[in-house]
């Protein structure tokens, strides 16, 4: 008999209306939940509404409208969690032509922030490759993300900061459009930025001193190999403080009619031997470090918020050879991970790997 380690789990799920399915219900098992059967009949739908239920939003699709399911006005999710033996039932709804909501035990946010973290989850997809091939937002997007999971205050500064961001941009285009220029007005919102991307550049150096070595711990016994992986914080602020950057780029800002630098410019590379891992990196030290991102994600979001977070495989078995699946399936054998929800276009494929495993599980055919 195993242990159960998760402090929080998923029991029951039901969804009406939500992308292609117009009503389902799971009971789910407390360690792996299965969802088998063939492209586009709904797999990476349901583990798309255990994410939204999560973060008041979509993985795949977040614009928010085009979740309900064509010819419908709405859609419906209610999901039965259980955090530290507390029941929270969570509710995410939404009606064409008004406001989405998110209720938690009845009760309705203020603020869809407001919900972040209480749920934590980590999500292993073949979208994850966007993180290596797409622009520097994903980066940012990606540890803003692990970060708001466990820190209110930089979610909360993050949320202001862009805020203010959009704000000062609207002003440098009213410059341009009416042919006027008023650097007072401007100084209001450059000294709530100044300090609210200072605090954001120290919490995120802090977060990626922490952060780095974990994910090359994690990328070292993937690819069993001691290859030089390294992840680069760049930032302007590292060599300059914000104001004297917002004045330096001042020309530019006005010529651009947007802020050209800050941290909502800022990037992370992705190196293998001091190389561009876009580039330089094969395809299987490519997913050798994306699967080290996710495990560390999982590990720095369990240490910091006290609890395993729900994890969600999409078509992984799919897209990673039998050695990295294999490898997956041992963290869940040595209960490195909490409950698990994973989806496969083979049914076969998935109860091979779970013949590695002998803890509980059931498996959802969908059809």
């Amino acid at each position: 008999m195993f242990l159960i380690l998760a402090a929080m789990k998923l029991t029951s799920l039901s969804l009406t209306n939500y992308k292609n399915i117009e009503a389902s219900s799971f009971i789910f098992d407390e360690r792996i939940n299965c969802f088998v059967g063939k492209n586009g009949i709904g797999k990476s739908n349901v583990l798309d509404a255990i994410y939204h239920l999560c973060f008041g939003k979509g993985y795949f699709n977040p614009s928010a409208v085009q979740n309900i399911q064509f010819g419908k006005d709405f859609f419906l999710l209610e999901g039965q969690f259980t955090r530290d033996e507390r029941d929270e039932k969570i509710i995410c709804s939404l009606k064409k032509g008004h406001k989405k909501t998110i209720k938690r035990n009845g009760k309705a946010y203020d603020r869809m922030a407001d919900h972040i973290g209480l749920l934590p989850l980590v999500i292993i997809s073949p979208a994850d490759r966007d993180l290596i091939v797409e622009g520097s937002s994903t980066r940012r997007k990606f540890i803003d993300g692990v970060m708001g999971q466990t820190d209110k205050a930089y979610l909360t500064d993050l949320l202001q900061y862009n805020k203010a961001i959009v704000q000062r941009n609207a002003l440098l285009k009213y410059f341009v459009a009416n042919q006027t220029f008023e650097n007072e007005t401007l100084e209001i919102y450059n000294e709530k930025i100044i300090g609210l991307g200072t605090r954001i550049f120290k919490k995120r150096t802090a977060f990626l001193t922490t952060f780095i070595p974990i994910v090359k711990k994690h990328y070292h016994s993937i690819s069993r190999s001691e290859e030089n992986i390294d992840i680069i914080y760049q930032s302007d602020l590292h060599t300059i403080d914000f104001q004297t950057l917002l004045e330096q780029n001042l020309p530019k800002d006005r010529a651009a009619q947007f802020t050209t630098a800050g941290p909502h410019k800022e990037d992370l590379a992705f190196t293998i031997h001091g190389q561009a891992i876009k580039k330089f990196g094969s395809q299987g030290q490519q997913k050798s470090f994306l699967i080290a991102l996710k495990l560390a994600q999982f590990d720095f979001i369990k240490k910091e918020a006290g609890v395993p977070p729900i994890v969600l495989l999409d078509d992984v078995f799919d897209k990673l050879d039998q050695e990295r699946v294999s490898l997956i399936m041992q963290l869940v054998e040595s209960n490195h991970f909490g409950q698990l929800f994973l989806s496969d276009t083979h049914p076969e494929r998935t109860l091979a790997a779970l013949k590695t495993t002998q803890l509980s599980h059931k498996l959802f055919e969908l059809s």
